[in-house]
Formats: C-alpha cells, sequence, structure tokens
C-alpha cells in the first residue's frame, strides 16, 4: 500500500475511491488526496431500479413498498470502480483507501454470515425477504405505535428525534417484519444498515457506522430503546436490540477493515487498503461542501432532500429526523430533517402530465423535458399562476412526520399550464425546505446559509427559488459527486492520509459560497405565497381535516 505523497511512477500522488449508493445507481469517484481533484467517475444504474409493484418473480407488491435487490450493490463494486479507476489513469498500487456511502434507512435481513434471506433457496417470492429501501413507506402504522408507547412512557430518547419516530426507520420497518412475517423475522439473524453491509462485504468486518445507528437506531447516549419498551411494542420484539442489531460501533473515518481478497478481486484495488466505516450519502456530504462549522446547512437534492448541519448546541426541534453527538463531525451536535419527496415530485409530473405537443417542441429545442418545461416557467413572474403546491407525494418527513399525506395543487383553472404546475411544484418544495429552516430557527439552532448539493443544484431556476424563498444566500457544492467525494475524504482519514476530516475538508473539499442571492421583490411576494402553503399545511398535516388518511384507508380496503 502506498502512503500519501508518496512518489512513484505513472502517478505522483495517492489516491482514494469515494462509492456512493443512491437510489436508482452507484457512483464510484477516484479523489486524488492532496487537494481533492476528482480524476474520474463511472456509474452503474442497479439492474432491478426499485421494486414498487412486484418482485423480480413477479409478486405483487402492496402499495406504499419500495424494496430493492442487493447484488444490484455488489455490481457497483464489479463494475463502476474498475470503471472509474480505468479511466482516471491511476495505477491500482497508488489507491490508499476506499469509502461508502448509502441511502438511508435502507436495511436488509441477513443470516450471521452476511448473506441476504432473499438469496436463499425458497424465499426469493417473500417481500420482507429483500432490501427495504429508504422510500419504504408501509410501516407508518407500526411508527405511529413507536412514537405513541415512547410518549406514552416518556421514553427520554424520544425527544432527540423532533417527538417523532418515521416510518422510514429501522424500528418500525424491522416491527413490520416481525407482525407481517414472524417466519423470516425469527431466520433474521442481523438487522443491517446496508450502509454496514456493503462494508462488511468489503472489509469482511460487521461494524455499524455511528451515524446510521443514531439518526435511523435510536441510539442515544450509548443505549437503545430497552428491552421493556421493545417487549410492550410487541412481547416478540423484546430482544430484537440484543439478538439481531446490536453490533461493535464504528465512529465516521474510521478504519472499518481492511479490503479482503474477494472485494479486491471485484474492485482491481489492492487487497488490504483501508476500508472506511459506513456513512449516510448526506451527512458525508457536509465536509465534502465545505459545512465544518455551526450554522452552514446543506441541502442535499435528489429524489429526496435531505437537510443537515452540525451546531455546538444541542436544542430540541419539532420533527427534525435527529440530533446525534458527532453524527456528522466530531465534537459537534449533528442535526437532521428532510423531505421525502423532491425530485421524485418534479420526475412524477413529467412521466404523467408532460404532453405530447410539449415533447415534440422540447425535442426540436435539444431540451430534456425537466429543461424545457423549466424554461418556460422561468420566465413568469412570482404568483402568476395562481396556483399553491403541497410537497407530500411521498408523504412529510419534516417536520410533520407523516408518510399518509399526500400531494395538493390548489388554483388549478381550465387554462393551466403544465409549465404553471411545474413551477408551483419546485416553489412548494423550497416552501418546505423554509419549514424545516423555521423549525431550527424558532428552537435557538441559527441557520445562517444554504449550501446545496445534488443533482438537482444544476437547475438554476430551482437554486434562484429557493434563495429567494429562504432569504438565505445560497451556495453550491463545487463538484457533481458530493456523497462520493465526502466518501472518498473519510477513506483518506481512514488511511492516514489526513488526521481528521477537518484536516481533509480544508485540502478536498470545495463548494462556491452564495452563488444565488434572495431578490428583495421577489422574496416579498413568495412571503405571501409562503403564508398560503402554511395555511394548507396546518389544515391538511396537523389534524383540522383528515381527509388524506381517509383515503388511504378507502384505497387500502379497496384493493
Amino acid at each position: 500500500m502506498v502512503n500519501a505523497g508518496d512518489e512513484t511512477a505513472g502517478h505522483p500522488e495517492a489516491c482514494v475511491i469515494g462509492v456512493d449508493y443512491g437510489t436508482l445507481s452507484g457512483r464510484a469517484v477516484v479523489v486524488r488526496v492532496s487537494d481533492g481533484a476528482e480524476l474520474a467517475v463511472a456509474e452503474h444504474p442497479y439492474t432491478h431500479a426499485v421494486l414498487d409493484r412486484q418482485l423480480p418473480d413477479g409478486t405483487p407488491l402492496p402499495p406504499d413498498w419500495a424494496l430493492q435487490v442487493p447484488s444490484d450493490y455488489i455490481d457497483v463494486l464489479r463494475i463502476a470502480v474498475p470503471e472509474a479507476l480505468a479511466r482516471s489513469g491511476v495505477r491500482p498500487e497508488h489507491v490508499v483507501g476506499i469509502g461508502t456511502d448509502f441511502t438511508a434507512c435502507t436495511v436488509l435481513p441477513v443470516l450471521a454470515d452476511g448473506t441476504p434471506l432473499c438469496e436463499l433457496p425458497g424465499l426469493a417470492g417473500r417481500p420482507h425477504a429483500y432490501v427495504k429501501l429508504w422510500r419504504h413507506h408501509a410501516a407508518q402504522a407500526q411508527a405511529d405505535r413507536v412514537t405513541a408507547l415512547a410518549e406514552a412512557r416518556k421514553e427520554p430518547w424520544l425527544k432527540r428525534y423532533g417527538g417523532k419516530i418515521s416510518s422510514e426507520w429501522e424500528f418500525a420497518k424491522a416491527l413490520q417484519l416481525l407482525e407481517e412475517d414472524p417466519e423470516l423475522y425469527a431466520l433474521t439473524e442481523r438487522w443491517i444498515e446496508a450502509a454496514d453491509w456493503i462494508v462488511w462485504r468489503l472489509s469482511g468486518s460487521y461494524v455499524r457506522n455511528a451515524c446510521t445507528a443514531g439518526y435511523k437506531g435510536q441510539l442515544q447516549d450509548g443505549s437503545y430503546p430497552s428491552g421493556d419498551y421493545l417487549a410492550a411494542l410487541n412481547p416478540d420484539f423484546a430482544g430484537f436490540v440484543s439478538d439481531k442489531l446490536d453490533q461493535p460501533i464504528g465512529q465516521l473515518g474510521d478504519r472499518a477493515g481492511g479490503l479482503t481478497a474477494e472485494a479486491a478481486a471485484w474492485t482491481g484495488l489492492p487487497e488490504g487498503i483501508a476500508v472506511c466505516v459506513g456513512n449516510v450519502d448526506a451527512h458525508v456530504t457536509a465536509p465534502a461542501a465545505t459545512a465544518v462549522e455551526p450554522g452552514r446547512m446543506v441541502a442535499i437534492m435528489g429524489t429526496s432532500t435531505c437537510h443537515v448541519m452540525s451546531s455546538d448546541q444541542w436544542a430540541e426541534v419539532p420533527g427534525m429526523c435527529g440530533v446525534v453527538q458527532g453524527g456528522i463531525l466530531p465534537g459537534l451536535w449533528g442535526y437532521e430533517a428532510g423531505q421525502s419527496g423532491v425530485g421524485d415530485i418534479f420526475g412524477w409530473f413529467v412521466r404523467t402530465a408532460f404532453p405530447a405537443s410539449y415533447a415534440e417542441e422540447a425535442a426540436a429545442l435539444g431540451r430534456d423535458p425537466h429543461e424545457h418545461l423549466t424554461a418556460l416557467a422561468a420566465g413568469q413572474r412570482v404568483g402568476e399562476h395562481g396556483l399553491i403546491a403541497l410537497d407530500w407525494q411521498s408523504g412529510n418527513r419534516s417536520v410533520l412526520v407523516d408518510h399518509d399525506l399526500s400531494g395538493v395543487v390548489v388554483g388549478l383553472t381550465l387554462s393551466t399550464r403544465p409549465e404553471d404546475v411545474y413551477r408551483a411544484l419546485l416553489e412548494a418544495t423550497a416552501f418546505g425546505t423554509r419549514t424545516i429552516i423555521e423549525a431550527f430557527e424558532t428552537s435557538g439552532v441559527p441557520v445562517s446559509e444554504l449550501i446545496v448539493a445534488g443533482g438537482l443544484m444544476k437547475n438554476p431556476l430551482l437554486m434562484q427559488i429557493y434563495a429567494d424563498v429562504t432569504r438565505r444566500p445560497l451556495g453550491v457544492i463545487d463538484s457533481a459527486q458530493g456523497p462520493a467525494l465526502g466518501a472518498a475524504m473519510h477513506a483518506a482519514v481512514a488511511a492516514g492520509a489526513h488526521p481528521d476530516i477537518r484536516a481533509a475538508a480544508q485540502a478536498m473539499a470545495k463548494a462556491r459560497p452564495a452563488v444565488y442571492l434572495p431578490d428583495p421583490d421577489r422574496a416579498a411576494a413568495y412571503d405571501r405565497l409562503y403564508a398560503e402553503y402554511r395555511l394548507l399545511h396546518d389544515y391538511f398535516g396537523r389534524g383540522a381535516n383528515e381527509v388524506m388518511h381517509r383515503l388511504r384507508r378507502i384505497r387500502a380496503n379497496s384493493i
């Protein structure tokens, strides 16, 4: 293994690999440890994508399910990593470490040796044997019980999660497994985050990363929810933590182990190089975006948005996804909030409401559907379309923490055009982010700047809307692969190339501050629309009208 800074033939500096596991694909990037230069990237789409209608064998899935196939994750190591390495021209012996990040909470049931249950004979047709993707929302009933019982018992950890536990998280999904397929629950020997499973496959060591354990597994102050609490949820759930979840905790940037011979054969990398402890795609991006000081909120905007920031003070923020000491950066409280649907909402609209005439016009102009709708919407004045929308097509993660909520568009007329609705949806996601920022600010956690990472930062109209709506300068990460860069930075720390993540950020991180500045006139116009958004938000989301929940029950009973 070559140490950082060694001069060798073919390449003067040591490099690391960052692998970002997203919702639909995995991306590998080769990064130089001395300056963060991204030398090459390769992407591999998951063969099975997201299973939300049926399993690979045709077994149908109920509403709100979202599963994945774990072998797709291994294919990223087999295909994307060697491709990126080849494109970079870096010799394998100059790679000193590999780091990964993953969507969360993306969890799977496995045997004690890490074998996923869906790979066992006779279990390919059992939905609960597969990976439950972060946006698997079919455990809402279990999440409601997890929250209600914690409230009744005054469990101290509940306040660390804004007072509500999400259906996306580990305990709700595991309880759903127990109650809907107890045979598979009994067969499950480890209930594991995909972030930790892939590190296990790379290093041969199962180390539970501190980030997902704290934010998604309710590990606070060194303890999980008690066995008494779990037994009160379901007597057969009493041993969940001790029997299936508990594992040694690895801190972010720690070395989990060395690359195994098997993983070296997959990736083309040297056996024994540092494999970093796993991390979450959003959280790992913060240092890559230079957000290593309090007050800088990073919004990682893709299919969903995750809002992360660090602070030197603890506060209870209603509806936050969690606050964990050292969850993002050592020595600081790491906060997380988020929106379950953002890019997914824009994609849904294009798939279902983009007329043929618009498609023909877009093709003639050389635009994709999103570019075309954005260009048409960009010419509008604020409020010109006469619409207001709620961004809940995938439920609400923050601040309501209710995935049985659904989307709304108010103000439709016979003259409403596709670009009108599209812009209203863009604005709705910005209003959702402002709601989150205000929850932090009113709880005593100041947000001075917003930095955006992720694929959606390529849309300048969307970025300007966010600056205007939030009334904050908006910076952007100067990398198209923010999570992968962050994973690579942590790998550099694990390999000893940098002493800690702050030093790695100083050398390798890249962001451009205040690229978009709020316009006072547009911001004032958006204040009026935001007031309408909040009226709808509270009316449908805080119990005044439970129509969305009633519609969910009607749909469930009709299937």
